[in-house]
């Protein structure tokens, strides 16, 4: 299934962590914090301003992005967690 979302909504998959320390110490799935790293898949045309121009979107499909913890909603396409958020949402692209 094709997505594309709309408005300033940003579609990103979650970058997994890993699942050592730096130490060697393996972190069971329980302790586990959900990851604040994503990839973007899809971006929507942009947020209108008061003189119904449309601004463009910041980012683009392939970015890699940081955003907050409980940023965005989560939703499940082809079987995928993804999840779609606002673009103030992200913090910044991570080079």
């Amino acid at each position: 299934m094709k997505f594309k979302p709309l408005h300033d909504r940003v579609l990103i998959r979650r970058i997994e962590q890993e699942e050592k320390t730096s130490g060697g110490i393996i972190i069971p799935d329980t302790a586990k914090e959900k990851p604040m790293q994503g990839e973007v898949l899809a971006v929507g045309p942009g947020a209108r301003n008061d003189r119904g121009e449309i601004l463009s979107m910041s980012v683009k499909e392939g970015d890699k992005v940081l955003f907050g913890k409980w940023a965005g909603t989560e939703v499940k396409i082809d079987g995928e967690e993804l999840l779609i958020m606002k673009e103030s949402d992200i913090m910044g692209t991570l080079a």
